[in-house]
């Protein structure tokens, strides 16, 4: 008698709705613990505002050393204007998130080749600038009486944060260097460039315009350096820390291993999950609430004496 076996099916891969449920239930937790953490970090930043105030006089010191030129005259610039300066305020305080967000779930749908590897980018960038965040405690510039800097989101608004940096629940605003809003604009500038190299899965052909998102961190630069949110350094020290996280995060080729994110249950992707939640967390720490009154808007131009 002859008997015959039928082969194993093959396991059903993991892309189910169980396997969606978990994966979610795993990035809210990690969203949860992350924010935990940079909460705890920022209690321990809140005690350190003398040590903030001497770390920014000597970023201010070592700019007019290496003769940068004074963010003031920057800020000059934005302020020929009521509406001028309240775009800037705008897009400081709300293209941030959503436009990492719109970018990720661009590259998820559209360039998955490319998704966890920018996602691994941001984790290392994000978890690098929140160790120097409370390694280095920074006072922004419009807090610093040399700078002759104002406050332009407490004088013409909109501002994400209070005027007190004691009584800011929300954010550190010690947490100047490095600048994540130019971190992570410089990224998806450098990530939109990078996944359009080759035709996309439609066939069509690499736009001769991709270069052109390098604007965006360009007028994120003039931006939080115009509001008086960062000093150039922090954008410089940002810039240094991408490059490393790109030196230590190869690019993934197009339709190799672990290429689509969406059927990859493995741990790579949900440790990268990291990247988001602590990207999140740790974002927006820049700066604000100068102490003492603030002028009104018609000596507002006057009073920024630096950048000379």
């Amino acid at each position: 008698m002859t008997s015959h076996t039928t082969p194993a099916e093959p396991e059903a891969g993991p892309a189910g709705p169980r396997a969606a449920r978990r994966r979610l239930i795993r990035e809210l937790l990690l969203v949860a613990g992350f924010f935990t953490v940079y909460k705890a970090g920022r209690l321990l930043s809140t005690d350190r505002t003398g040590e903030a105030f001497r770390n920014a006089e000597r970023i201010w010191d070592a700019e007019r050393a290496l003769r940068l030129p004074g963010e003031g005259a920057v800020q000059r610039l934005l302020l020929h204007g009521d509406a001028l300066v309240h775009t800037a305020n705008t897009y400081y305080a709300v293209v941030h998130f959503p436009a990492t967000a719109l970018f990720l779930i661009w590259l998820y749908v559209r360039r998955p080749a490319h998704y966890l590897w920018t996602r691994r980018v941001l984790a290392v960038l994000t978890g690098a600038a929140l160790v120097l965040h409370l390694a280095f405690p920074l006072a922004p510039p419009r807090m610093l009486e040399a700078a002759g800097l104002i406050d332009t989101g407490q004088v013409y608004g909109p501002t994400v944060y209070r005027a007190a940096p004691d009584a800011d629940t929300l954010a550190n605003q010690f947490a100047a260097m490095p600048s994540l809003h130019f971190g992570w604009a410089l990224m998806l500038a450098l990530g939109v460039i990078a996944a359009t190299r080759t035709p996309s899965p439609g066939g069509k052909a690499p736009s001769r315009w991709r270069l052109l998102w390098l604007l965006h961190p360009l007028l994120t630069l003039l931006v939080i350096v115009g509001t008086a949110n960062h000093y150039w350094l922090d954008a410089v020290v940002a810039a240094v820390l991408l490059g490393v996280a790109l030196l230590l995060i190869p690019r993934p080729r197009a339709g190799g291993p672990g290429a689509d994110p969406r059927t990859d249950s493995g741990t790579d992707s949900d440790a990268d999950s990291d990247a988001d939640s602590d990207a999140d967390a740790g974002a927006d720490a820049g700066a604000d609430a100068a102490a003492g009154g603030l002028p009104d808007r018609q000596g507002a131009a006057a009073a920024v004496g630096a950048g000379q």
